[in-house]
């Protein structure tokens, strides 16, 4: 088999394996996992602000500072289910 170096990518050249690959990736949610980020949740009463640092999470809710769980931290967990690292689910931290 001959080897060369690879060629940088044309105008649509393999565009449609890069396609693929999104696809697969989007599909096997276990290679992803969520280490930090921040969201607001538009709740009934006002906004809240989530956020998950280093397998942390924390949120501005009256809720969460009194029992460090809430329902803006437990649906992120259902959201990303799979996705997180196993320190920062509610049972291995509650």
């Amino acid at each position: 088999m001959l080897k060369r170096e690879p060629l940088p990518y044309a105008p649509g050249q393999n565009v449609v394996s890069d396609v693929d690959k999104a696809r697969r990736y989007a599909e096997e949610r276990d290679r992803i996992t969520f280490n930090a980020f921040e969201v607001t949740f538009h709740g009934e009463n006002s906004d809240h602000h989530t956020t998950l640092n280093n397998g942390a999470w924390d949120c501005d809710c009256s809720f969460f500072r009194s029992r460090r769980v809430c329902s803006h931290t437990m649906a992120m967990e259902r959201i990303l289910a799979g996705m997180l690292p196993t320190a920062s689910t509610v049972s291995a931290s509650a």
